[in-house]
């Protein structure tokens, strides 16, 4: 397994095989990737397996999220593993690599999980690297969610961890 950075022509290797398994990840999605990552404002790692693409995730040093961007906490974005490369420990190596690159520049790093059963490896694979809720609750659709709202549970319901990478 090997762990690089996205170049300019990963995006369509990367969208043909999200399609190849059914999930719509379009090539123009990691060519804004791409942009993002020359202009410093995220850094996309990918994994391959004996040279074929398996996986990746993104550090976004600016997080979308309030409750990280208002603290300065990096986020980690955007997280897929192929299914057929799923289990494999790609995802734990691009966590390593990602919560290493985190490390250079903040003692925290942040990362949103979905909350429902398409996310529970996700969900269990946060825990036992030993991420915790960051005490804001649930978010949908960029907004919390607060006692008494009604929300579509769907893939923008996300609860928000936080896990300490280095000393601060």
């Amino acid at each position: 397994m090997r762990i690089r950075r996205l170049d300019d022509n990963d995006a369509e290797t990367i969208a043909a095989a999200f399609a190849a398994q059914g999930w719509h990840k379009p090539a123009e999605q990691y060519r804004r990737y791409a942009a993002e990552q020359a202009e410093g404002l995220r850094v996309t790692l990918i994994a391959e397996v004996d040279g074929v693409f398996a996986g990746y995730l993104n550090v976004v040093w600016e997080s979308d999220y309030a409750g990280f961007r208002d603290a300065g906490i990096p986020e980690i974005a955007d997280f897929n593993v192929l299914e057929r490369f799923q289990r494999r420990g790609i995802g734990s190596a691009l966590m390593d690599a990602a919560e290493a690159l985190v490390a250079e520049r903040s003692a925290v790093a942040g990362i949103g999980v979905g909350m429902t059963a398409d996310y529970g490896k996700a969900q269990i694979l946060y825990v036992r690297r030993g991420y915790v809720p960051d005490g804001r609750g649930l978010d949908s659709h960029g907004k919390p969610v607060v006692y008494g709202m009604s929300v579509p549970v769907d893939h923008d319901l996300v609860l928000y961890l936080t896990r300490h990478v280095r000393l601060a």
